[in-house]
């Protein structure tokens, strides 16, 4: 139990992209608050520009008081190096809690090193399953909630999955911190140039993002969607930022020169926050496996097309504009053109108001 008279210590851990999002709002939250001292510790999962530094700058995430610069590796390698690099970060910190986000190696890493130090462990983005044990994302979230004792949850089928597991003790349905994000940077990324800069007009293209290993490292399922990618993109151009994950699979499936002759596909680096985000706001459908995306696209009342058979996050579906079409290229096709017709409509899901961050604080700082 930490001491009441002086600071509660978080330590926070990033590790990669998806997580900056979901870190950048607590920062904000903790520097707003009363007697907590938060550190942030980076694990360099994600290293480059592109990655990593454009989003810091972009969100206005304080630069880390730590970055073990772990880099790139198998799942086993780069978790056992995030793990081995965290511990004397752990033992000269002394955290009276570490604080870990969505569902990357670096997620898990840390919370095992943290808990078999003794210290407690808060999981942001709890509950999610998308019950696919394949996925190692899914793994990752299986393992994290169950060493955490205080889970927070975006949307109540989290508290549903952890009750089904039997954790209800410490279980806090708080909102999406992501959303806190995409609120509070909605306006400037209102202002990026970006499609000015691509010559695009606001709802002339599709927007397009894969990077799941489940579609990209087999190459029957891949070429299957750039299938549907070649038919949808001759009728409405398409606008593709390529994970590093992506452009590796096309190489080595010898695939790249089929993608650069996609008619009207506009193949990108990957972009920062606010391009990316309005880019994503402006489109006319969005074509994705992404999980966090499927979050965005029903915030902003965009058509998303999620090129899986399964979802760890079923409000986007129930409530927002998320459909599930899988990964068959006629399936795919038809749905686009479902979108394209009839764009569906969604509602907000409950307390994905712009305050996650704030109520996990709070939540925080109450259990000290």
């Amino acid at each position: 139990m930490a001491d009441a008279r002086r600071p509660l210590r978080i330590l926070n851990v990033v590790g990669a992209r998806p997580n900056f999002m979901k870190i950048a709002p607590l920062m904000a939250a903790y520097r707003a608050a009363d007697g907590i001292d938060a550190t942030l510790v980076h694990t360099g999962q994600h290293y480059d520009e592109t990655m990593n530094r454009v989003f810091f700058r972009d969100l206005g995430i304080p630069r880390p008081d730590a970055n073990l610069g772990v880099g790139s590796a198998s799942h086993a390698v780069q978790t056992a190096e995030v793990m081995k690099a965290f511990e004397p970060v752990l033992q000269a910190e002394k955290p009276d809690r570490v604080v870990v986000v969505g569902d990357v190696n670096s997620t898990i890493a840390c919370a095992l090193v943290a808990v078999k130090l003794g210290i407690p462990v808060a999981h942001v983005e709890a509950g999610l399953r998308s019950g696919d044990r394949t996925m190692p994302e899914e793994i990752n979230r299986l393992l994290t909630d169950a060493i955490s004792d205080q889970l927070f949850c975006t949307e109540q089928a989290g508290v549903d999955n952890l009750a089904a597991q039997g954790v209800r003790a410490g279980v806090h349905l708080v909102g999406n911190v992501m959303v806190d994000t995409l609120l509070a940077h909605r306006r400037r990324a209102a202002a990026s140039t970006v499609l000015d800069e691509l010559g695009l007009a606001p709802g002339s293209y599709a927007l397009l993002t894969l990077h799941r290993p489940s579609n990209v490292d087999r190459r029957e399922v891949l070429t299957g969607l750039l299938d549907a990618i070649d038919a949808i993109g001759r009728e409405l151009p398409l606008v593709a930022p390529l994970h590093p994950r992506l452009r590796a699979a096309l190489a080595e499936h010898g695939l790249a020169d089929r993608l650069a002759a996609s008619p009207r596909l506009r193949a990108l680096p990957p972009q920062g926050y606010l391009d990316f985000l309005k880019l994503m706001s402006e489109a006319r459908v969005v074509l994705t496996d992404s999980g966090g995306i499927q979050e965005e696209t029903t915030i902003l009342g965009v058509p998303c097309l999620t090129l899986r058979h399964n979802t760890e996050r079923p409000v986007t579906v129930e409530l927002g504009t998320n459909r599930l079409v899988g990964t068959q290229p006629e399936r795919i096709v038809a749905a686009f053109h479902d979108a394209l017709a009839k764009p569906p409509t969604g509602r907000t899901p409950p307390l994905w108001d712009g305050k996650a961050a704030e109520r996990i604080v709070a939540i925080l700082a109450a259990a000290r």
